[in-house]
């Protein structure tokens, strides 16, 4: 009987020895979520709310650097004029900022 009081007891040494070395992988990945993968998929639906909201005579600006504004939409297609009678297709999820015109600047 005392063989199976003392096997008992180092069976739940063991169990608590493994959640002690676990302890501390959840605590990085607790940190991990907090600062980096919560903010992150914040900023990613903020962004893709505002390419969702753009609309005709907006200023946008592609992913690939060039300015314009908003010509036409489609659901998947943006046609953005980026000089006066020069227009390009622009695929929607390509847009890295939306601002719009009637917005007031930030410094007046």
């Amino acid at each position: 009987m005392g063989l199976l009081v003392a096997a008992a007891a180092g069976g739940s040494a063991g169990g608590t020895s493994f959640l002690v070395q676990l302890l501390p992988l959840l605590l990085i990945f607790i940190i991990f979520w907090f600062f980096l993968i919560r903010p992150q998929q914040k900023r990613q639906k903020e962004h893709e709310a505002k390419i969702n909201a753009v609309q005709r005579n907006d200023d946008v600006v592609t992913s690939g650097g060039l300015m314009g504004r908003a010509v036409k939409i489609a659901d998947e297609h943006i046609e953005v004029e980026i000089a006066k009678g020069v227009r390009v297709k622009v695929v929607k999820s390509m847009l890295a900022d939306v601002s719009s015109r009637s917005s007031k600047p930030a410094n007046d």
